[in-house]
């Protein structure tokens, strides 16, 4: 336990520069709160252990904001940065060295039975408010961008982003950051395009207009 918990110290000193020592994240980083709770409730889960682990889970729940249901499986320095909102569904598998922020869902998509959460691969970063929604597979140094909606598997070093999610780029190299300001934008993309399109269009037609002979 010792070891976990230095482990988790340590990565969280690596992902937020905002961390000044350990006595800080000791008492005020809820996502360290969050897994460690769900690590000790996750091995009572797994040890069949009746209705405790769900409580554990909502004692997590109500003290850090962050919703982890115990049969999920979390790899080794996984963070939750800031963490309010976050949900993570009981078939959810969580590689090693992934990041999350605030406000993301690891969902299902209804009522189904079996594997209905995502699978992420290893460094996997998940931008704030994205969902991961239903039985997929999220590869390796793969980036969310903030408010994406993941319906689909995403493949191993890419960038997804949009409603619904979309690579827009791929062969990423490892362990590059998620640059949140940096991220493509189709919607946006798309837009401008087609009022770029009616404006052509717009000019076309005044110049035909202006061609025709006046009676």
């Amino acid at each position: 336990m010792l070891h976990t918990i230095r482990e988790q110290v340590d990565t969280i000193f690596r992902e937020d520069p905002a961390a000044r020592s350990v006595l800080e994240i000791l008492l005020c980083y809820p996502g360290f709160h969050a897994v460690l709770l769900h690590r000790f409730a996750h091995r009572l889960y797994r040890w069949r252990v009746p209705l405790i682990p769900r409580v554990l889970s909502q004692i997590s729940r109500w003290l850090t904001g962050i919703e982890i249901h115990p049969g999920a499986t979390i790899g080794r320095r996984f963070f939750i940065d800031h963490g309010m909102g976050v949900v993570i569904g009981e078939t959810t598998e969580i590689g090693d060295d992934c990041l999350l922020y605030q406000g993301v869902t690891l969902g299902g998509t209804g009522k189904e039975k079996g594997k209905r959460h995502p699978t992420l691969g290893n460094h996997v970063i998940v931008g704030t408010g994205a969902k991961i929604l239903g039985n997929i597979r999220i590869g390796s140094d793969v980036r969310v961008g903030a408010g994406s909606v993941v319906l689909k598997p995403v493949p191993d070093h890419s960038t997804v982003v949009g409603i619904p999610g979309r690579v827009v780029r791929a062969r990423m190299e490892p362990q590059e950051p998620l640059a949140h300001g940096e991220l493509p934008d189709p919607e946006g993309q798309a837009i401008s395009d087609l009022t770029q399109r009616v404006e052509q269009l717009e000019a076309l037609i005044k110049e035909f207009a202006g061609q025709q002979p006046r009676r």
